[in-house]
């Protein structure tokens, strides 16, 4: 005689369908937090839109070159705080998903729904996310950053290297997989955002911030 056997239906777990409703709502929020446009944001209370000026980029640099450095201290503020925002979030409510919350900001301000997918390079966003998962690296990326700066006046090439100088610097820690992989694709995806910048360059004709080139002015005045 035949018995037919079948599976238990597994169990229901409304624990299960709440965690991955916060999961999805973080994810949505950390894309959400990251296209809100510093530059844009505030350009607009002033009227003006800064992609119809310098560069085109919504973005810290564009903001110094075209209103001065007090709107664009107020632009990088929120910039690097919307991105710590969306950490510190997925690290309360989803801590699993804190990198991809931290890649969902930062490409939030890259492709902002808020402003036709038009934003800015996500240099600032990125070092805001870093200050919550790992602030330890900040600095001596700052000091990459900073160096190159200093060296060449090309912010772009001094943002790019910094960003490559991150997944050497996650490798001497001997971190885990997850921040690992996160390292690679934040260098992979800012030296992308900044190709037209590396694209001027190889030109000769990539704009240069000359008061910051300390060290060439000092050698020209010895």
């Amino acid at each position: 005689m035949r018995v037919d056997t079948f599976a238990p239906a597994p169990a229901y777990h409304p624990r299960m369908d709440a965690r991955l409703m916060i999961t999805i709502a973080v994810l949505l929020a950390a894309y959400l937090l990251g296209s809100v446009s510093g530059s844009l944001l505030l350009g607009r209370l002033r009227g003006i839109d800064i992609r119809q000026h310098g560069s085109g980029n919504a973005g810290g640099t564009n903001a110094l070159r075209t209103l001065g450095w007090r709107f664009a201290l107020a632009v990088v503020s929120i910039d690097i705080g919307k991105g710590a925002l969306a950490v510190w979030l997925a690290l309360w409510l989803a801590p699993a998903w804190a990198y991809t919350a931290a890649a969902l900001a930062v490409a939030g301000h890259v492709w902002p729904l808020w402003h036709g997918f038009r934003g800015g390079k996500g240099a600032a966003t990125a070092v805001g996310a870093l200050l919550v998962l790992w602030p330890q690296a900040v600095l001596p990326l700052l000091v990459v950053w900073l160096l190159v700066l200093v060296l060449s006046g090309y912010v772009g090439l001094a943002t790019v290297l910094a960003a490559l100088a991150l997944p050497v610097w996650v490798w001497w820690q001997r971190a885990g997989v997850a921040p690992q992989l996160f390292a690679l694709w934040l260098a992979v995806f800012l030296t992308f955002t900044h190709r037209s910048n590396l694209s001027r360059l190889r030109r000769g004709c990539e704009s240069r911030f000359e008061r910051a080139r300390l060290l060439h002015r000092w050698w020209t005045r010895a």
